[in-house]
Parts: structure tokens; sequence; C-alpha cells
């Protein structure tokens, strides 16, 4: 399998970013993780600072990076991609409030290795009850089981974007004046020929 790179981008909310490090610590040993601090508070701040070692991820402190106020995903979306391009790897968001297990990192870069036609891979995401959170609850009304190519937007919670869609697409053509962009890059990749999951 490729290389992975996964970032998680964060703007505060502390106690769900520490699920989302803990349930990726085992990961982070084996993966380049980066954490993209968008102008968090000195608290959040701070557990981040504190906590790279135990944890296995580098914080990458926007405030070194752009001015701009708070989100600043197109930053963090062109140095992602230029990680993952210096590595030959896909690039796995994982949102700050997602927990994901040790087998759903693995299946996604399989699928990414496997799937030569995608683009995006998306996994559906729940919540401590189980219940399909909202960017995806179009995939539990589709009535389809398993991996398939999916119409709709891709939501970047918990997201892979394949090597190859990454050598395609340059992040610098992304319009600066968004602030979030799964449903462009989702068009993107379709614009381009891939197929996304």
């Amino acid at each position: 399998m490729k290389e992975l790179v996964i970032i998680t981008p964060v703007k505060d909310s502390l106690s769900t970013l520490k699920e989302t490090v803990s349930s990726l610590s085992a990961t982070a040993r084996t993966s380049d993780y980066y954490i993209f601090d968008d102008f968090s508070t000195t608290e959040t701040r701070s557990w981040l600072d504190n906590h790279a070692n135990e944890f296995g991820y580098h914080v990458i402190g926007l405030e070194k990076h752009t001015q701009k106020k708070s989100p600043n995903y197109r930053t963090i979306l062109l140095m992602a991609q230029q990680y993952a391009l210096r590595e030959n790897g896909h690039l796995l968001i994982i949102e700050s409030d997602v927990v994901i297990g040790q087998s759903t990192v693995e299946g996604l870069n399989r699928l990414a290795d496997e799937l030569e036609d995608a683009g995006l891979i998306g996994a559906v995401t729940v919540d401590h009850d189980n219940n399909v959170n909202f960017p995806y609850l179009y995939a539990a009304k589709d009535g389809k089981a398993g991996t398939y190519v999916s119409e709709h937007s891709i939501s970047f919670c918990c997201t892979l974007l394949t090597n190859r869609f990454l050598q395609a697409y340059d992040f610098n053509q992304l319009d600066p004046s968004l602030d979030w962009f799964d449903v462009p890059i989702t068009r993107q990749s379709r614009a381009l020929g891939f197929k996304n999951y």
C-alpha cells in the first residue's frame, strides 16, 4: 500500500479532538499525522503541543502561514497536498470530531490502491449511538451496502484523497474566496474523470 498522510484541521473543540487523536494514536505511529491548528484558544494549542509526542502527531500552527481569520481550509489543503505528494502517498482527512478505528484507516488506504479510478473515498461516519452523521444521511437513504460510486458530494469528515487525484489537480486552483472545499473538490475529481466512493 502507498504511504498515508493523515491530517486533522482543528479550531478548538478540545473534548472531541482528544477522542479523535486517541483513536488515531496507533495509526499515527506508522503514518505522518499532522494537526493543523487554525487559531485555536491557548488551552487547545497548549494541549496539542503538550501531547504531540504521546500521540505521534505534528502540530502545524497556521499563525505561521497566514494572517487570515479562521477557517483556513484552503491553506491546510495546499500544505497537506504537498506533504502527501512529497511522500508519494494518499491524503486522509479526519475532522476533529471523528473517532476512527485502525481498520477504517487501513480499509480506506487499501481501497485507494485497489480502486484505480478513485479520486475521493469517504467513510460514512456515525455518532456514539450509531446514527449516521448529517453529511452522510443520503448514504442511509441510498440503500446501497459496501463500497459504491457516489453521485453526492463527499464530505471531508473522514475522507481519503488518492495520490492519483492529488497529482492531477493542483489545489492552488481552489477559489480563495471559499471557506469549505468538499463540494468543489468532489466536482473537480469527477471533472478529471475520477470516481468518488
